[in-house]
């Protein structure tokens, strides 16, 4: 068993609760944690014995470009699609943070994390 992670992708993206964050946007970060068998891509040093990367980074990608109100639909629906597109996935968990969201005071970020 091993862990795959996609740290740190970044996206401008156009989600939030007040139709003004959807119009004018925001940075998003987005973190990805896979673990699935890595022997045999160990041994046999193939990209097709393991969880392709690229796909995965391509599914976030596709996800952040589709609009939502909350940070759980997102994340959520990532996680989804990565389920549904790659083989051998045992767990998964997705992260993702808005940067400097717009609360009142100065906050770095804001993030959800979920796992299945």
């Amino acid at each position: 068993m091993g862990v795959i992670r996609i740290e740190d992708m970044e996206f401008y993206a156009f989600h939030g609760h007040y139709h003004e964050e959807q119009i004018v946007g925001s940075h998003f970060m987005v973190d990805v944690t896979i673990e699935s068998d890595t022997d045999k891509a160990g041994r046999s040093d193939e990209l097709r014995d393991t969880l392709n990367y690229q796909t995965a980074y391509m599914i976030v990608k596709r996800e952040m470009e589709k609009t939502s109100n909350l940070l759980e639909h997102i994340a959520s629906r990532i996680l989804d699609a990565l389920y549904a597109e790659l083989t051998g996935i045992h767990k998964a968990t997705v992260r993702v943070a808005k940067l400097n969201p717009v609360m009142g005071g100065r906050i770095g970020r804001v993030s959800v994390e979920v796992s299945r």
